[in-house]
């Protein structure tokens, strides 16, 4: 799935030669270094430079791997990932148990004011709360978020930042593969992406890793609009290699508002922006003939989620 020389041929090619004490001209035509200068900067022989990109020498010594990882400007988690990768062929990791305590639920259940889920390495959401499955509008539990982004949704979908959000996929995506090379169904997820999207399969060239613990999450909710979260993953003491990640909104914002009424819905609801036409919509004690747009009503029901007298 990954490999020392693929992610040794995309780093060189991103180096700058002058940064790097290169002289340049116009007449260079190699973007970033040569191999050779890679060789005399880091201190070993070209030959051997050359077997490590083609893949014929697997298993570089740790004075070679900080000396790449110096000369390529690696930062702490390409500079992991290097590692990782120059230790596979001496020491295979082995995949995550992937068990789900089951006092874990009840921990999510505890979080109330906040979407929270448990996710492994594969992105594989084991559990959820109330607001995880709201947010979502549909059960967390089998959802792969990976898939849930480059698959399912589109660029207008429920992801506000979409871009981002696949590239941070996909950096993670790198980073369990250097992790867990002999991972079968983390091999089948990378192809099934790579078959079903051509932005995972450029994004998957760039050979780019992301170690993404906590950051803004933007959402765009069918029935509350814009959400701006703040998620933070927090890594489970235990050999599950799972991860809680909360995504919370902060206090008095609009998001802290929408997030409160999205947790005065039925779990059990389907959340559609339109209600069907044989019901009549309650939102606090006014009654709504059909057919209505949840989405038009989007100032009213958060005025009402303030606590807000709403006027007309």
């Amino acid at each position: 799935m990954d490999d020392l020389a693929g992610f040794l041929r995309t780093r060189r090619s991103r180096v700058d030669p002058a940064g790097a004490g290169i002289p340049i001209d116009s007449r260079r035509r190699v973007q970033g270094l040569r191999r050779e200068e890679v060789a005399h900067l880091s201190g070993v022989s070209v030959d051997y430079y050359i077997r490590l990109e083609q893949g014929r020498a697997t298993q570089p010594s740790e004075q070679v791997l900080d000396a790449l990882a110096r000369v390529l400007g690696l930062d702490d988690t390409e500079r992991g990932h290097l590692y990782r990768l120059g230790r596979q062929r001496r020491r295979k990791s082995k995949s995550p148990t992937g068990r789900l305590r089951p006092e874990l639920p009840r921990v999510l259940d505890l979080i109330t004011d906040a979407p929270a889920l448990i996710v492994d390495h594969r992105l594989d959401a084991a559990a959820g709360n109330h607001l995880a499955h709201l947010l979502y509008g549909r059960p967390v539990k089998g959802l792969n978020t990976a898939r849930h982004i480059f698959l399912e949704e589109t660029e207008r979908g429920l992801y506000a930042d979409w871009d981002q959000c696949t590239r941070d996929v996909v950096g993670h995506l790198r980073l369990a593969a250097g992790k867990y090379p002999e991972d079968p169904r983390l091999a089948s997820l990378i192809g099934e992406l790579a078959m079903g999207s051509e932005r995972f399969r450029r994004l998957w060239a760039r050979a780019d890793v992301r170690a993404r613990t906590y950051g803004r999450k933007a959402y765009r909710h069918p029935l509350v609009g814009e959400l701006e979260l703040h998620q933070e993953n927090f890594a489970l003491p235990d050999e599950s290699g799972m991860e809680l990640l909360v995504l919370s909104a902060a206090p008095g914002s609009p998001s802290a508002d929408a997030l409160r009424l999205l947790a005065g819905l039925d779990a059990g609801d389907d959340v559609r922006p339109t209600a069907p036409k044989d019901q009549l919509v309650l939102i606090g004690d006014c009654r709504l003939p059909e057919p209505v747009e949840l989405a038009d009503l989007r100032p009213m029901i958060l005025h009402l989620a303030r606590g807000e007298v709403v006027a007309g």
